[in-house]
């Protein structure tokens, strides 16, 4: 028997469009499962050294859940470049502010850092509503378990 290797061609025309409902859902269970996703770990034809994944668009991201005292206790940071300039946001404020923030930094942080991962990344829509401008695409709705 021969070994079957994707050759990276065509892909595009091989992906599916998955919706996902974040309602009630916690943010870490919500990403992991998308970042599986993302990656096309659920295919039999997976590569780590291609993009294999399927697009993902996840909607309201607003009322994700935050597990135990997260909301509090969770800070993002990030720098500005100039000396003294580390901004840090708790993840109360970020969620009532930006909370397709929150869940995209949770999906991005658990992608590969690398080019590969970055274009893994492309393929995520996140929107704080009900509401997404991708109808066109025809995206099969996805059940996630909370587990």
């Amino acid at each position: 028997m021969a070994t079957y290797i994707p050759s990276g061609k065509g892909l595009e025309s091989h992906r599916e469009w998955h919706v996902i409902d974040a309602t009630g859902l916690p943010v870490g269970r919500l990403a992991s499962q998308v970042a599986h996703l993302l990656m096309g770990k659920h295919k039999p034809t997976y590569t780590p050294f291609l993009d294999l994944g399927d697009h993902v668009i996840v909607i309201n991201a607003a009322k994700v859940v935050l597990k135990g005292n997260k909301t509090n206790d969770k800070f993002y940071r990030h720098h500005t470049g100039y000396p003294g300039g580390l901004k840090e946001t708790r993840a109360r404020d970020l969620l009532a502010k930006r909370p397709d923030r929150v869940v995209e930094l949770a999906i991005r942080g658990m992608l590969p850092k690398t080019k590969l991962g970055r274009a893994m990344g492309g393929k995520l829509k996140v929107y704080a509503g009900a509401e997404h401008p991708h109808q066109a695409q025809q995206p099969q709705p996805l059940a996630v378990s909370a587990r």
